[in-house]
């Protein structure tokens, strides 16, 4: 897949597929989108178990929702499983082109980011005490497994650009996935996507949007 590094209006990076027309992250700001969408809709519903929180990642990408993720983690003390499917990995020589490292200011985020994107593939490896990663080279079509997860990312490319990720079997497959009260949350909150969620299933609702988009959808397992 050809890709191309451009900088975001928040100054973190991203990158361009000229073949999709499509970029991995929002142009109004990489970094701010992943926040608002994943850790504060998301991750931060979590914030008071003293459990494991398992997560699964539809989209590992840049591996920044899991960099996020690690150091929301560490602040508010919880334990993160966290798992991730890719279908198509970054070469070290894009990864070391993205700059997160350098805006979070930390020696410790441009070496975990370092870690995320070189530890080995379908091995549950664990990043540190608190994080764990395990990493598939595939999608949700094909992935397989039995392990129920708490939270779910749903990052692929948006659905003009990668329509077979967002019918009703991939989330009939991502409701099984999820534990009883489990939560999906999707940058995407079209009429269409949303009817097919809750076809599946979920209990679905708008909620505020990133900058630059109004709103974005959040799902739960009832």
């Amino acid at each position: 897949m050809n890709r191309e590094i451009v900088q975001t209006n928040d100054s973190s990076s991203t990158l361009y597929v000229p073949g999709l027309e499509q970029h991995y992250h929002s142009m109004h700001g990489a970094m701010q989108e992943s926040m608002h969408v994943f850790i504060d809709a998301g991750f931060r519903l979590f914030e008071s178990t003293d459990k494991p929180v398992h997560i699964l990642e539809i989209g590992f990408g840049t591996a920044l929702n899991a960099l996020l993720t690690y150091f929301e983690a560490k602040k508010l003390n919880l334990k993160v499983d966290y798992t991730a499917l890719e279908k198509y990995p970054l070469s070290m020589d894009e990864m070391l082109l993205l700059n997160y490292g350098s805006l979070l200011d930390t020696k410790e985020a441009k070496r975990i980011l370092t870690d995320l994107h070189q530890i080995k593939w379908e091995e549950k490896i664990e990043v540190t005490d608190f994080f764990s990663l395990r990493k598939f080279e595939t999608d949700i079509k094909t992935y397989s497994t039995k392990e129920e997860y708490d939270l779910i990312y749903f990052d692929a490319f948006a659905p003009s650009a990668q329509p077979d990720l967002w019918t009703l079997e991939v989330f009939e497959h991502m409701y099984a996935s999820l534990k009883p009260g489990g939560t999906l949350v999707t940058y995407c909150v079209k009429g269409d996507v949303r009817r097919t969620m809750k076809a599946a299933g979920f209990e679905v609702e708008k909620i505020p949007g990133p900058p630059g988009k109004r709103e974005m959808a959040r799902a739960r397992k009832a």
